[in-house]
């Protein structure tokens, strides 16, 4: 039985384009040289902050994201950055009774964001919001608490095997793998792709017709 179903947001529900793209104007970097240089540290399994430390070694992005803002810069995203498949397949899933929540590695700004945009969700946090990140595990059983079901019954949304797949699973929830972003596409091959997630997507608005099954079966 499903009855939760949990996602994650960058580039699972929004396409960070825009995001990327202002870091490497703020960096005084050329876009595509930026998009090449995280791609790569992505494909080495670095964590994707690394990519800052090649082009400003010290790099502290907190500190930067402060005077982003102090300069009226600030992290931004809205409703022309979700992607399409967004605002239907979370609708659906309320509409069959399902349980449905946002929460990801985002700051309390970027939680801000999430709920001004007046998706189709019964929760939203972030783990600033809850002051522990992906992958450790306290925020999955945080998750799970705020959905109020057993984990089996919950299915965890993501594009990353190492932040998103494997610790959800570990928790023991389900777990739905988006080929999508950067590292959906780049570590769409690995092996932990095949043994950790129940089921892989293309298109968010797979997931109701995948629970539907799930649960006419239960």
């Amino acid at each position: 039985m499903i009855s939760a179903v949990v996602f994650d947001v960058g580039e699972t529900l929004v396409d960070e384009t825009r995001e990327y793209g202002t870091w490497a104007d703020w960096l005084g970097v050329p876009r595509h040289t930026f998009a090449a240089a995280f791609g790569a540290v992505i494909a080495t399994g670095l964590d994707y902050r690394e990519t800052f430390q090649v082009f400003q070694p010290g790099f502290d992005l907190d500190r930067e994201r402060q005077a982003r803002a102090d300069a009226g810069k600030p992290e931004w995203f809205g409703e022309d950055d979700l992607y399409a498949d967004v605002r239907p397949a979370l609708s659906k899933l309320r509409e069959m009774g399902i349980w449905v929540g946002i929460v990801g590695n985002q700051t309390v700004r970027a939680g801000g964001l999430l709920r001004g945009l007046d998706l189709p969700t019964d929760f939203i946090a972030t783990s600033d919001d809850w002051g522990i990140q992906k992958p450790a595990q306290g925020f999955f059983d945080k998750t799970i608490e705020a959905a109020g079901f057993p984990a089996e019954e919950i299915v965890y949304v993501g594009d990353r095997i190492d932040n998103d797949v494997a610790p959800a699973k570990k928790a023991g929830m389900r777990t739905a793998y988006i080929l999508r972003g950067p590292w959906g596409w780049i570590h769409r091959n690995k092996q932990e792709v095949a043994d950790l997630s129940d089921w892989q997507i293309c298109d968010l608005n797979e997931l109701p017709g995948i629970v539907a099954a799930e649960n006419s079966s239960s």
